[in-house]
């Protein structure tokens, strides 16, 4: 769900009550469109996250920790130019908009009084944050003014009707006009309403402003339960009904609204209001939450963090992908290569055949004719080179004969190396679309470095601790220890485990090293089967079925020096063919360690 204009207005009036008269600390901008403010007032501090991300635009507090880029986006220093100590003196949003002004008073470079706003637009595809300065009047009223700059330019390309550009006005997108569904007399709005002859939560997400589908949804359930009658046909009865449900949510609202987020019985976030969305239930359930910031926190966080990733990744993505696409067509090449290479019999046969019949052809000749006794005295054209002697020319096809010989062998270890490298970027692919953060990620680029493949990169923070193995333990109370990693994976299999350890991967797939530490006991079949199914988990067969595992114990595993990181050699292995369990791997993850 998107947020409405009637939540965001209600958010507008809670973040003014906790940050009035705060000043700004620190500025920064985690993603591309994405804005943190940590702002203090005498009581406490604050985050303030303006997120203006189709999908996810919002403006609230948050407790959660932001990775920033290293050097700060150039929106990002000129908001802190203009914004940092700036003190919070009003917040509102203008009726019915998806617009929340934020009203700073500031202090410019000459050291005189200003007054910037920062306008965060949630409107969909066309969010925005754009910052400009409010001027006075000879009154001393403040008046929009000038825009400062904008997260995101709009010119006269991009929109004929509103731009977007520094030294232009600020002014509202225009405005369709639609009755307020929150504050028309219910009376007109029942007879605007039954103009319509669509159904009416259809009728009214057409015609009513200031909220979403959702609510209009809301309104027909709480009048007419799971029916939908047709607006234009409603009976006296429930004409009046209708008037009851908009009565009710506008209630909620003046009442400054009961922030609740609907969740699946698996816990995923569906759906979030102001009011309570009755309609949802039973198969959904309603949680509730002290302050709007917390349930858009609710909403929002996983769906952020994997945009976030997603978006922090981008870049090592298409540098992995672009080594793993060059490898492949170095091995195409060599493959063809080989091919050719190993098509070279026929220079041996030619040589000989020269050899026993110098007598034949004198130099300066472009070719001869000779009986080929491979192939039962059958008659063979040789080209010839003329600037050389009979014998040098027989000498030349036997070179070549032995140039194609020695590059095949040469070839065939080529390819050897490039299947290795080849499974070792997929490996690397594998861990870029898993990586759970910056630090994550780090790890990822280091080991490039290390392997050659990233030149230029310098790590940010040598003393950063790298993250632990993943550790599970088994129903049978056997612990289970899991790579994130390739770096991991090997510290795990080659240096942790030891001897009679079992030792897990998905057979010929990217994934992560599974290890069983059995401290001398017996493995027991059910805690194997659990391992097993954690190995196809954390790999990239996690949603398929039957996936073959292998599995063996450590001291069957060993390492050469030519192999890359996490990749190893095993024997006297057995393959198990596993399918996930949800049951069992929820059971897992509760007892993660």
């Amino acid at each position: 769900m998107a947020l409405d204009a009637a939540t965001l207005a209600l958010t507008g009036r809670e973040l003014l009550y906790a940050l009035a008269e705060a000043r700004i600390d620190k500025i920064h901008q985690p993603t591309r469109d994405e804005v943190l403010l940590q702002m203090r007032s005498r009581r406490a501090g604050f985050s303030l996250l303006i997120a203006a991300r189709t999908g996810s635009a919002r403006v609230c507090l948050t407790e959660m920790k932001y990775d920033n880029p290293p050097v700060p986006p150039s929106f990002c220093m000129l908001l802190r130019k203009h914004l940092s100590g700036g003190r919070l003196i009003g917040m509102h949003t203008p009726e019915a908009e998806r617009i929340l002004f934020l009203d700073f008073q500031c202090v410019n470079e000459m050291g005189d009084l200003v007054y910037n706003t920062l306008a965060a637009e949630l409107m969909g595809r066309y969010c925005n944050i754009v910052l400009f300065r409010k001027e006075p009047d000879e009154q001393g009223q403040l008046h929009d003014g000038k825009i400062i700059d904008a997260l995101k330019r709009v010119d006269f390309e991009d929109s004929e009707v509103r731009q977007l550009l520094p030294g232009l006005a600020y002014t509202l997108p225009p405005k369709r006009e639609m009755p307020d569904l929150l504050r028309e007399p219910a009376v007109l709005l029942t007879e605007k309403l039954m103009q319509s002859e669509l159904p009416v939560g259809d009728a009214l997400r057409k015609m009513a402003g200031g909220v979403g589908p959702v609510l209009a949804r809301e309104v027909c359930y709480r009048a007419f339960g799971t029916s939908d009658p047709a607006a234009g046909a409603l009976s006296e009865a429930q004409q009046e009904a209708f008037r009851e449900a908009v009565y009710s949510i506008r209630a909620d609202f003046e009442a400054g609204g009961r922030p609740n987020l609907v969740r699946r019985e698996d816990g995923t976030p569906v759906e979030f209001s102001f009011t309570p969305l009755t309609q949802y239930e039973p198969a959904g359930t309603l949680v509730f939450y002290d302050t709007f910031s917390q349930m858009l926190e609710g909403y929002y966080a996983e769906k952020d963090r994997t945009e976030r990733l997603r978006q922090k990744s981008k870049a090592l993505r298409k540098t992995v992908q672009n080594l793993y696409d060059r490898a492949v067509r170095k091995q195409a090449a060599r493959t063809e290569e080989l091919a050719s290479s190993e098509d070279s019999e026929h220079l041996r046969i030619k040589g000989e055949l020269l050899t026993a019949n110098l007598h034949a052809f004198q130099k300066g000749e472009k070719q001869v004719t000779l009986a080929n006794w491979y192939k039962g005295g059958e008659m063979t054209s040789i080209p010839l080179d003329v600037r050389l002697s009979p014998s040098a020319n027989a000498q030349k096809y036997f070179k070549e004969y032995k140039k194609k010989q020695t590059a095949a062998k040469k070839l065939a270890q080529l390819l050897n190396a490039g299947k290795r490298e080849i499974a070792y970027l997929e490996t690397v692919l594998y861990e870029v679309e898993q990586a759970e953060g910056e630090n994550a990620l780090g790890e990822i680029r280091a080991e490039l470095k290390n392997q050659g493949y990233l030149k230029y990169y310098k790590q940010r923070d040598k003393k950063q601790k790298p993250a632990d193995f993943l550790r599970y333990r088994s129903s049978d109370g056997f612990l289970i220890l899991v790579g994130r990693n390739n770096a991991q994976n090997e510290k795990l299999t080659l240096k942790t485990a030891r001897g009679k350890d079992l030792w897990f991967h998905t057979k010929n797939a990217p994934g992560s090293h599974v290890v069983v530490m059995s401290e001398g006991r017996e493995i027991p079949l059910s805690t194997q089967n659990e391992a097993a199914m954690l190995a196809v988990w954390h790999s990239s067969q996690k949603n398929g079925a039957k996936i073959p595992v292998d599995y063996t114990e450590v001291k069957n595993i060993r390492k050469t020096n030519d192999l890359p990181p996490g990749m190893v050699l095993y024997e006297h292995y057995e393959t198990a063919y596993v399918t996930p369990e949800e049951e069992a791997l929820r059971t897992l993850q509760q007892r993660q360690v």
